[in-house]
């Protein structure tokens, strides 16, 4: 048996032995060999993604049943805990592209396009968005939603309780050091294999496990000391609510109307299209851009009814739109004003009143321009919702304009604004706090939402909102803001006057720049394609290739080199000769033009007799560029502008058509007087993280807004010594 079982083996062997001969004996064959690697890469590439498709199915599911499970547990808990305060969602209708990524906060289940968007917007390309807390649902299911919204009132309770909700989304701008378990301090990430997702606090934004919540909430309370920025958050404990909602059919209604004014905003924006291609160019009438404006849209001050008392009227305008603009069709100059409303609220009804705030306390009030340059302010406003209360956070439209949030502050005694917009929003902004009549006007500070934000880039909140994302977010700007110095900017009237210079045409106000000549035409080739096509104006850095574009197609076509004979300067009653080579006058307020253009370059070495210019020393600077190619270098720093003159008091008369812009809003100008005249001075909040004396100047600013609350000193002495030392540490 075993002699059998050896002679098998060495047969085996001389077998194998000879088929290695005859494989080693044979001629390499390269081909075959690199078949035989590419089926088997292949075959491990279809296996890994097998792999990974099936796990990620499989993570899915048990994230989904944890989900479930703590929905089904918040539910219970908030039943049998009557203390925490419960608030419906409230429902606004939203492209299902921008909702893209959420997960339905009834079902559960994803929300992803059934079919792509067409031309035509239709409800099956809609879904729900809370205008508050920013969660999502379909539209047949947000009338089943739990009442787990940020409740934006708790009037009459003794403390701020913890909101917790499940991040559907990363919208809180927290950094890796903060997700960290407020209880345990262990990370609060999402685990590999998908398990339980964090609750986050709606108000002081501290992370939680869900297994820590309760034994949390056993030890410590539910007690919300609104975290990090309690100062600049409106409590909700002084919040009253002046109407009710009206429940899920008032929320369904909303919705409908908000989906028609889609619809009818679309089919206008066709016929606005139409018109524009049968409209001529050169309309000698004045254009109402909306591209960043800072005209006077709504004159109920005094004084400035006093301006206009011999014209009757206003320019007529809608200063929302920096991106697309609603009325900008050429219309007459003059108009009656629109008439405020409602309180002085600007037409808009309030649904909330504030009680006496705590004297320590500094909300932040927020007005957000959703159409300034790349479009993001839906997206800011969720954001800021959730840092902050939605009572203190105002959307600028033609129907909602900075008044209404500043009378819902009127008694707040110290507060700050933040705009989040372009260089024309701000400008709106500190054209209605003008109005208000302040003895002591609020700082403000500005998020650049818009294309040059160069007012932005003077005051130190960079130039964009991705620099903005870079440093930290949202919540870096909050941190800031409340650290920030107050400085003084001037802001001067420009008044349109006729030839005779006897009747007022026009009024706005400048905080930046005016231009004529070439420049202003650039702005105006701009401002006429973004009526043409405003979907083109989605970027920050595509509106910049856009203004490039427009640029170079001036630059062959010298339009206006008869500019030094057709335009008379006079500054401080001494008339100024212009360069002969000059296409255009710029007449500058800060040291930005441009996206950042220094225009009268402070450091150079030849000042030729005159003065560093400044921001608030009621000095304007004339400079003047020789053409388009003069711009061009100008922004990547190759030349330098022309100086002309210094001085307090402008005139320009012109004698032809000339495209005119004040900061950055363009028009064609028949022949008429300027007159540009010291109007007043506004506080601004300047950053000041890398400046020495900015954190001095910081606390400064906290030490007299003490002392006012203490009634150590009064209003007016505040803004004295607010205007001393911000002249002094400039």
């Amino acid at each position: 048996m075993f002699g059998s079982s050896i002679v098998t083996t060495t047969w085996f062997k001389v077998q194998f032995e000879m088929h290695m001969l005859s494989w080693y004996s044979r001629s390499p064959d390269p081909s075959g060999f690199w078949i035989s690697v590419a089926a088997c890469f292949t075959v491990g590439v279809v296996s890994l993604w097998a792999f990974l498709y099936f796990f990620s199915l499989w993570r899915r599911k048990i994230s989904l049943s944890w989900m479930k499970m703590i929905a089904r547990s918040k539910r219970r808990n908030s039943d049998r805990n009557h203390k925490i305060p419960t608030a419906e969602h409230v429902w606004n209708t939203e492209s299902l592209f921008r909702a893209k990524g959420l997960k339905c906060c009834v079902c559960l289940e994803s929300i992803s396009p059934s079919q792509p968007l067409g031309q035509m917007v239709t409800s099956e390309n809609m879904v729900h968005r809370c205008d508050v807390c920013g969660a999502a649902a379909h539209i047949i299911c947000s009338s089943n939603s739990p009442k787990d919204c940020k409740c934006v009132s708790m009037l009459g309770s003794d403390y701020v309780v913890h909101q917790w909700t499940v991040l559907w989304t990363d919208i809180a701008d927290q950094s890796e050091e903060d997700h960290y378990c407020c209880y345990c301090e262990e990370p609060c990430s999402e685990s590999f294999l998908g398990g339980p997702p964090i609750y986050c606090c709606m108000w002081c934004q501290r992370l939680v496990h869900v297994d820590c919540q309760s034994a949390m909430a056993t030890d410590m309370g539910d007690i919300c000391d609104l975290g990090p920025f309690k100062r600049l958050i409106l409590s909700p404990l002084f919040v009253r609510t002046l109407s009710k909602p009206g429940g899920i059919l008032s929320s369904i209604t909303h919705g409908a109307n908000e989906f028609a004014s889609t619809v009818r905003g679309h089919l206008r924006n066709r016929s606005k299209k139409q018109k524009r291609h049968n409209r001529l160019p050169s309309d000698p009438a004045v254009g109402d851009s909306n591209d960043d404006s800072s005209s006077d849209t709504t004159l109920n001050c005094n004084q400035r009814a006093k301006d206009l008392k011999a014209t009757g009227g206003s320019a007529q305008r809608s200063a929302e739109n920096e991106h697309d603009s609603s009325g900008s069709d050429y219309r007459e100059l003059i108009s009656e004003p629109r008439r405020l409303s409602n309180d002085e609220t600007g037409g808009a009804k309030l649904k909330y009143a504030l009680s006496e705030l705590p004297a320590d306390a500094r909300p932040l009030l927020v007005f957000i321009n959703k159409r300034s340059g790349a479009q993001r302010g839906d997206s800011l406003k969720h954001r800021l919702h959730f840092l902050l209360n939605p009572v203190q956070v105002f959307e600028l439209s033609s129907s909602q304009g900075p008044e209404t949030g500043l009378f819902l502050f009127r008694k707040v005694p110290h507060f700050r604004v933040l705009v989040c917009g372009g260089d024309g929003t701000v400008g709106w902004v500190l054209d209605a706090i003008d109005r208000q009549n302040y003895e002591s006007p609020p700082p403000v500070a500005i998020l650049p939402a818009g294309t040059g934000n160069d007012l932005s880039r003077v005051l130190s909140w960079e130039g964009g909102l991705g620099a903005v994302e870079k440093q930290g977010g949202l919540c870096t700007v909050l941190h800031d803001i409340e650290h920030a110095a107050v400085t003084i900017l001037d802001r001067w009237k420009v008044t349109v006057e006729d030839k005779k210079s006897k009747n007022a045409l026009l009024v706005k106000y400048m905080n930046n720049y005016l231009g004529i000549g070439c420049d202003a035409k650039v702005a105006l080739d701009i401002h006429n394609l973004r009526e043409e096509n405003p979907e083109k104006f989605y970027s920050q850095f595509f509106n910049k290739v856009l203004y490039a574009r427009e640029g170079a197609k001036s630059i062959i076509d010298r339009t206006f080199v008869d500019l030094p004979w057709q335009v008379r300067l006079e500054v401080d009653g001494t008339e100024i000769e212009i360069p002969e080579d000059s296409e255009g006058v710029l007449v500058a307020n800060i040291p930005s033009y441009m996206g950042g253009v220094d225009l009268w370059h402070n450091e150079d070495e030849n000042p030729e007799n005159f003065d560093p210019q400044s921001i608030h020393d009621k000095v304007l600077e004339v400079v003047s560029v020789t053409g388009t190619w003069h711009l061009g270098t100008l922004q990547v720093g190759l030349s330098r502008a022309r100086r002309i003159a210094q001085g307090q008091s402008i005139k320009i008369q012109m004698f032809a058509p000339f495209p005119v812009q004040v900061d950055g809003e363009p028009w064609v100008q028949n022949p008429c007087t300027l007159k540009i005249s010291h109007h007043g001075q506004a506080f601004m909040l300047r950053r000041t993280i890398e400046e020495p004396l900015g954190h001095a100047a910081a606390i400064v600013t906290d030490v007299l807004e003490h002392a006012e609350s203490s009634h150590v000193i009064n209003a007016s002495q505040k803004r004295a010594l607010l205007q001393e030392m911000a002249l002094r540490l400039s």
